[in-house]
């Protein structure tokens, strides 16, 4: 007698459910599509009518918009910024997170446990919580406004889980391999970087990508914690968003770049992510 489980895994199997969901995907493409198409036309023709409309006149598409979009000082001021804020950010939260979830996993040290209750415990902490205390902090220090000072903030909020994730992830690799390494004179910098590290590497990369998307994307912190100087490129749209009618040229393409580029990054990673998070999901 054909059960639940299996009727329901031949439908899903079917050409039938496959079309479906080709279908589902191309609507989900739709809005990038339209914000792609956009941005390759000029303020005349987004006033006059949809972005559909180029379907029927193909000699709308212009690169006219992203060549003004160069010559805008914020926009490409803020890409930099965005850039400075977001590869420090991840890298530290990386080597940082690697190293102490190491140490939380193969390392013996009076109260390790209680010290990664403590981390685990900073998982639930909401980031609004502290952002007057942070603020005030970094106006004291002269912290305040700088893009050292929002890589700080994010450093800080994305080792927690950093190090939950390496650490379970680390705590996984056979103790004999550890051991054999140890034997053969190996220090543990020697072993986290020569044996560690390329083992961890599917999670450190996942990890990568996760901290990358959340930095790149956010604007909370960066409204906050930036001025009109260090701001990255969500607060640099945001800004030009009420100034809608006189810039509407800049808007599609400045949205667009701010969305290719972490897109890429995470295609640029999609083996080791997903090898990642087969071999958690394994484990």
């Amino acid at each position: 007698m054909t059960t639940m489980g299996r009727w329901l895994v031949g439908k899903v199997n079917s050409g039938l459910v496959r079309g479906f969901l080709l279908v589902v995907g191309l609507f989900w493409l739709v809005p990038t599509i339209g914000l792609l198409i956009s941005s390759l036309r000029s303020p005349e023709d987004l006033s006059a009518g949809g972005w559909w409309t180029v379907f029927s006149e193909p000699s709308q598409l212009t690169f006219a918009s992203y060549r003004k979009l160069l010559e805008n000082g914020d926009i490409t001021d803020s890409l930099v910024n965005t850039v400075l804020i977001t590869v420090p950010a991840t890298l530290l939260v990386v080597f940082i997170g690697s190293l102490a979830g190491y140490a939380f996993a193969w390392m013996e040290f009076p109260g390790r446990d209680w010290w990664f209750l403590a981390v685990v415990g900073l998982l639930v902490v909401p980031v609004q919580v502290a952002l007057i205390p942070i603020a005030e902090l970094f106006g004291k220090l002269g912290l305040f406004g700088s893009v050292f000072g929002v890589i700080l903030f994010h450093v800080g909020f994305g080792l927690p889980f950093a190090v939950f994730l390496l650490r379970n992830f680390f705590a996984e690799i056979p103790r004999e391999l550890l051991e054999a390494a140890r034997l053969d004179g190996a220090g543990e910098l020697r072993l986290f970087f020569r044996v560690v590290m390329p083992l961890g590497a599917p999670a450190i990369a996942s990890l990568a990508i996760f901290q990358f998307l959340w930095v790149w994307n956010d604007m909370l912190v960066a409204l906050v914690f930036t001025d009109a100087g260090s701001q990255p490129i969500t607060v640099a749209l945001q800004t030009q968003v009420r100034q809608f009618g006189n810039n509407i040229d800049v808007l599609a393409p400045g949205a667009f770049i701010s969305m290719v580029i972490p897109l890429a990054v995470f295609f640029a990673f999609q083996r080791q992510f997903v090898s990642g998070v087969m071999a958690g999901a394994v484990k």
